[in-house]
């Protein structure tokens, strides 16, 4: 087996806490954390946390300089600065999404980056639901899909730490956040996307993210329509993805089949989204390994990023439809 590459982590939230842990607890084969680096002091609380982790350096560019590969997990606006001084050093790229607040800049950074190391964190490149998913694909021809998300709250229960860009209309909403999720999903499962409209709808009176959208698209030939509201739902976080009405994603980790009687079935060996992103992780930190090395991976592309970033811009972009 190679040997591990070594792991940066800028940025210790939420998301680069799940990362580390799911190194040093799943992929240690894989990857070995490097170094860390946050300038929040609740980031190295966090970090003192984590049995085993890996030293709080004093800068980005040391951790850089520790690294093979860096993972960016910073707020969207600072995206583009460290991404581009990892390629710039040398280093591989592993980044959150957004790219970057807008548009033009991402589309400047993919066109310079091109030929890099880099992928974006998209774990549904390594849902074993969603391999399954492509499994029941092949024995149909796609007609129709329905994405519908639902909080009951925004942001969700465990991303209140985050609500200062989060819950903002900047860089913010579940439109970047989750519905990104599902146009990668359905980019690499349908096609090309295509934006035919949209409607959203903001709070009135500030800058805080929507509160509902809906949008028609299409995948290649397939037409999409998406839903997706705040308050809509008790649950924290509801989604699903379903083609044709006979296949469906729901809560990101269930693969459903339609049933002659009426009923979804599950596939085999499912598990909840608790209990299955680790293991997700572990195979996105497997292919991020082998990004490092120059290998061959299915982790999302720059290109693939952008094209949900500029979809996702144009479904915000429309005059906002007031409550009321």
């Amino acid at each position: 087996m190679p040997t591990p590459i070594r792991l940066g982590i800028v940025g210790f939230g939420i998301m680069g806490e799940r990362l580390l842990r799911a190194a040093l607890e799943h992929a240690p084969d894989y990857v070995v954390p490097a170094g860390v680096w946050d300038p929040s002091p609740q980031a190295l609380a966090r970090l003192a946390g984590v049995p085993g982790g890996p030293p709080m350096l004093p800068s980005a560019e040391a951790v850089i300089a520790a690294c093979d590969c860096l993972y960016v997990a910073t707020p969207p606006a600072a995206h583009l600065p460290w991404a581009e001084a990892a390629l710039a050093a040398g280093r591989a790229l592993f980044l959150e999404k957004p790219l970057a607040t807008d548009l033009p800049s991402a589309r400047a950074f993919v066109a310079a980056a091109n030929g890099a190391r880099a992928a974006v964190n998209f774990p549904m490149a390594s849902s074993p639901a969603v391999a399954q998913l492509a499994t029941w694909q092949a024995g149909m021809t796609p007609a129709s899909l329905a994405i519908e998300v639902a909080f009951a709250t925004w942001p969700r229960g465990w991303q209140q730490d985050a609500a200062g860009w989060l819950a903002r209309r900047a860089e913010g909403g579940f439109t970047r956040e989750v519905v990104s999720h599902f146009l990668f999903l359905t980019q690499r499962m349908l096609g090309p996307l295509e934006l035919l409209e949209a409607a959203v709808t903001y709070p009135a009176g500030d800058d805080a993210a929507e509160t509902a959208i809906t949008a028609a698209l299409r995948a290649g030939s397939v037409p999409v329509t998406l839903r997706g509201g705040v308050g809509t739902t008790a649950q924290d976080d509801h989604n699903s993805w379903t083609l044709n009405g006979a296949i469906r994603l729901r809560d990101w980790s269930f693969a459903e089949r339609l049933q002659d009687d009426g009923a979804w079935a599950q596939a085999p060996g499912a598990l909840p989204n608790d209990r299955m992103r680790p293991l997700v992780l572990r195979d996105q930190l497997r292919a991020v390994a082998a990004m490092t090395r120059g290998e061959e991976h299915r982790l999302a592309t720059l290109r693939e990023a952008l094209a949900v970033q500029e979809m996702v811009e144009g479904m915000l972009k429309p005059a906002p439809r007031r409550p009321g």
